[in-house]
């Protein structure tokens, strides 16, 4: 699935990457340009802007309105409505600054690249090929998860009703 986010949606355009989701994202493109480049692109439109998502439908694009109040809840909807696995799949996440796929990178290549502590505790780590980002499962990890598995428990309870 491909989409593009308005620019009231660059939180959850991160989460969506680092999920392996392909998403455009500029809070500088107006919403006739975000209309035109969803149509072009075949990309569905992400909102949270009501008359931006009707003037989008009304163009025959494919849009979602997002109803979410936290990332948990955005997530949730979007992984109900587009089938969105609630997991990072390191072999499919994108890079959540510029949406380039990561790639697994050797430590050996980022001595000098990172904090001589990141480099020393941790093992693993990501790279974005595109620009340079480099990541790895940090103390922030901890934080990701419990989003996910937030969005996951409200998920759950969208079936179930």
């Amino acid at each position: 699935m491909r989409f593009i986010a308005d620019g009231m949606l660059g939180k959850l355009t991160r989460w969506l990457r680092m999920l392996g989701q392909d998403v455009e994202y500029s809070n500088q493109l107006d919403d006739s340009e975000l209309i035109a480049k969803a149509k072009e692109e075949q990309r569905v439109l992400l909102t949270r802007d009501l008359e931006l998502y009707q003037r989008a439908t009304a163009k025959d694009v494919d849009a979602f309105y997002v109803e979410g109040k936290t990332e948990a809840e955005k997530l949730a909807e979007l992984a109900n409505r587009f089938d969105i696995p609630l997991y990072i799949d390191l072999k499919l996440s994108r890079c959540p600054k510029c949406n380039t796929q990561i790639r697994t990178v050797p430590k050996e290549e980022l001595a000098g690249r990172v904090e001589e502590k990141t480099f020393r505790y941790y093992s693993e780590f990501w790279e974005c090929p595109r620009c340079g980002s480099v990541y790895w499962q940090g103390a922030h990890w901890g934080r990701i998860r419990a989003t996910l598995k937030e969005a996951e428990e409200n998920l759950k309870k969208t079936r179930a009703a």
